[in-house]
């Protein structure tokens, strides 16, 4: 059975270069933030890789990033497809004026008939580390709902506010997520529109993981998120919105803590720390140096 990284690449924009930040070198041969998520991820034993972009952008996507990485994981007996997400690829009429992409949860459904086994999903410009992607390896083999888990004090930004999903646990099993907004570091901890938050607090970074048949869940839920929305211009199919029902229906979720530090270009500030944390990562060996590749 494979072991499936699904990578969320559809918000890319059309237009590549300056100011998309999916597409920011912080390497130091000019590795972008998807290079060091997919070496990790090969590295842990995941052999597919399924990118989630949109069929405006194939060309240009394929040109800077897809081609290169076909053709290393080629070399390494991995495989690599793409699935893609259109406004239109909805069971209903589209509602007149929607521009707005359905969400995360539209964007894995996109990968019908490509996915049949457990996967894990990530986004495209998040550094989540080695240690979650170990975790999730070995977790898909359960097949079963799972999410690595963040703690606070290692997502936020030096530079400006964030949201994050606060996670309820209970013996290891998810019960909520509280996405809060605003979270800013203060005094040694943070808060969010002044209230302390533990930051220690396990949090989602939207690395989810699931089972085999979750693909037909989204299938059977997505016609029932359309009859319902409240704003048929911006309402979207979000993941965590979609996980909080399945545990209102008792399904169960499991939370798998990790230390690692989390990396986003949340801010155009944030660029300068992300890069010298890649810059010491080298330095200590964790990546080789002249070819982020060639230790797998």
């Amino acid at each position: 059975m494979k072991t499936t990284l699904v990578i969320l690449a559809a918000g890319i924009g059309s237009r590549f270069g300056g100011g998309i930040k999916q597409l920011t070198p912080v390497g130091p041969n000019g590795e972008i933030i998807i290079d060091y998520s997919i070496h990790d991820a090969i590295a842990s034993g995941f052999d597919k890789i399924v990118f989630i972009i949109r069929k405006d952008i194939e060309k240009d996507f394929k040109e800077v990033i897809g081609n290169r990485i076909e053709k290393t994981c080629a070399s390494l007996g991995v495989d690599v497809f793409y699935a893609y997400q259109e406004l239109d690829n909805i069971p209903i009429e589209l509602p007149e004026g929607r521009t707005k992409p359905w969400g995360t949860g539209h964007a894995v459904l996109a990968c019908e008939g490509i996915v049949n086994e457990p996967f894990a999903v990530v986004n495209a410009d998040d550094y989540y580390g080695r240690k979650g992607y170990r975790k999730a390896a070995e977790f898909l083999k359960e097949n079963k709902y799972g999410m690595i888990a963040y703690i606070l004090k290692n997502t936020l930004s030096d530079n400006g506010g964030v949201t994050r999903g606060i996670c309820k646990v209970e013996d290891g099993k998810l019960t909520g997520i509280k996405e809060t907004h605003n979270i800013v570091k203060k005094d040694g901890g943070a808060e969010s529109e002044g209230e302390k938050l533990d930051i220690e607090s396990l949090v989602s970074m939207n690395f989810f993981l699931y089972p085999d048949n979750f693909i037909n869940v989204l299938k059977e839920g997505f016609p029932a998120f359309l009859e319902n929305m409240s704003n048929p211009l911006k309402d979207e199919y979000l993941l965590p919105t979609i996980a909080d029902g399945l545990l209102k229906e008792g399904v169960e979720l499991t939370v798998i803590p990790t230390d690692d530090t989390w990396f986003g270009v949340t801010y155009k500030e944030d660029k300068a720390s992300v890069i010298a944390s890649f810059k010491e990562m080298y330095e200590s060996g964790i990546y080789p140096q002249n070819d982020l590749y060639s230790d797998l």
